[in-house]
């Protein structure tokens, strides 16, 4: 009598620990992503800068500007074969969507300006313009996290211009940070960098 061996085998625990930690990562990364954040970050800081749900509207444009037309773009340069996916991982091709995204906050800024929009989300643009500034010139060189910068700042922002509760939400920034790095895009120092530029957009308001 012939046995046959079985080709396949059982995946051993550090495999499935591996799968399901790259699995818990992915979420968080695509959960947490900027398009996302500032939907919702945006969205709340236009709503407690005119205290009242009257500033939705100015945060969505906000957050229009901020987050999902630079989005829009690469999801169209991704389609073009510009780059693989959303995370761009060659730092080199980073530029033009920096350029995109200081375009579209100035607009939108504009906008803001000339629509009398509440003090607190202009800033609060004008922060993000900033912020971006920073990410650019530190990419010519070095590549650091956009994503853990926008975490980082929304959180700082809203913590700024609505209540200083919202620093509770800060360990969410460190789970992107995370995320960033479990599945390889960044090194911690670059999420950390990331996030320290953006916890500095806060301080735009100091000037209020």
């Amino acid at each position: 009598m012939t046995t046959t061996a079985r080709t396949g085998t059982a995946p051993t625990g550090t495999a499935r620990t591996g799968t399901a930690r790259t699995h818990v990562a992915r979420t968080v990364t695509d959960l947490l992503q900027p398009r996302n954040v500032l939907l919702a970050g945006m969205t709340g800081l236009g709503i407690a800068a005119a205290g009242s749900w009257r500033g939705a509207p100015w945060g969505l444009l906000g957050a229009l500007c901020a987050g999902i037309v630079p989005a829009s773009y690469i999801e169209w340069e991704r389609r073009r074969g510009t780059w693989g996916d959303r995370h761009v991982v060659d730092r080199t091709k980073r530029t033009p969507i920096f350029l995109v995204i200081l375009g579209s906050i100035g607009t939108g800024s504009a906008v803001m300006l000339l629509g009398h929009a509440p003090q607190g989300i202009l800033v609060a643009m004008l922060a993000l313009w900033g912020m971006t500034v920073g990410l650019l010139a530190v990419n010519t060189a070095w590549k650091i996290s956009v994503d853990s910068a926008v975490a980082s700042a929304v959180v700082a922002m809203l913590a700024a211009v609505g209540s200083p509760w919202w620093l509770a939400v800060y360990p969410a920034v460190g789970a992107v940070c995370w995320s960033r790095v479990a599945l390889g895009y960044h090194s911690a120092a670059q999420t950390v960098a990331g996030a320290a530029l953006g916890a500095a957009t806060a301080g735009a308001f100091v000037l209020i």
